[in-house]
């Protein structure tokens, strides 16, 4: 499986992506999205890393102009890292976050992405670019053609950061 990623501006340029995305096909599955959670206060954070369901904050992310695009995602949610604050995360990335990369000490958002197969160096730079309020957007797919299409879309919608990898697999 590989996946090709990119940095979208501010929401309403993730909302364009992922709703071409959608038009082109693209499972909600394949799709993951990770931006800062403007819409809570760092006290309120604080509290959110308990063991509460995953999706129990939805409410609130749709509430600060998550459009629909958005909510169609799989497991969109809010969640908050330990030290760095809260976001919204929807997809596979959601599960990286909310796994065991969370906790370690080296963990956090490159963690998470450099366990959903970004290249530490391209992690660290990510995870910049998104406390800066940018929106990470990634398509997952077996398909080359997919992921050709999936740039086409990231590079019309002129998203920045466009890059593709391999993820981490056991040959055989």
């Amino acid at each position: 499986m590989k996946a090709v990623f990119c940095i979208a501006k501010n929401i309403d340029q993730t909302e364009i992506i992922v709703s071409d995305l959608k038009a082109a096909g693209f499972s909600s599955n394949d799709i993951s999205v990770l931006f800062t959670d403007k819409s809570t206060t760092k006290g309120f954070a604080h509290e959110k890393h308990t063991k509460a369901p995953e999706g129990a904050s939805i409410g609130g992310a749709v509430g600060i102009g998550t459009g629909a695009v958005l909510g169609w995602l799989a497991g969109i949610g809010s969640l908050a890292i330990p030290g760095i604050g809260p976001f919204i995360a929807a997809g596979p990335i959601m599960a990286a976050l909310g796994g065991a990369a969370v906790g370690a000490a080296a963990g956090g958002i490159t963690g998470a992405l450099i366990g959903v197969g970004i290249p530490e160096y391209e992690a660290k730079r990510y995870e910049g670019k998104i406390k800066d309020g940018n929106a990470l957007i990634s398509v997952h797919s077996a398909d080359n053609d997919a992921r050709d299409k999936a740039k086409e879309i990231f590079e019309h919608a002129k998203a920045e950061d466009i890059s593709s990898t391999e993820e981490s697999s056991v040959a055989a």
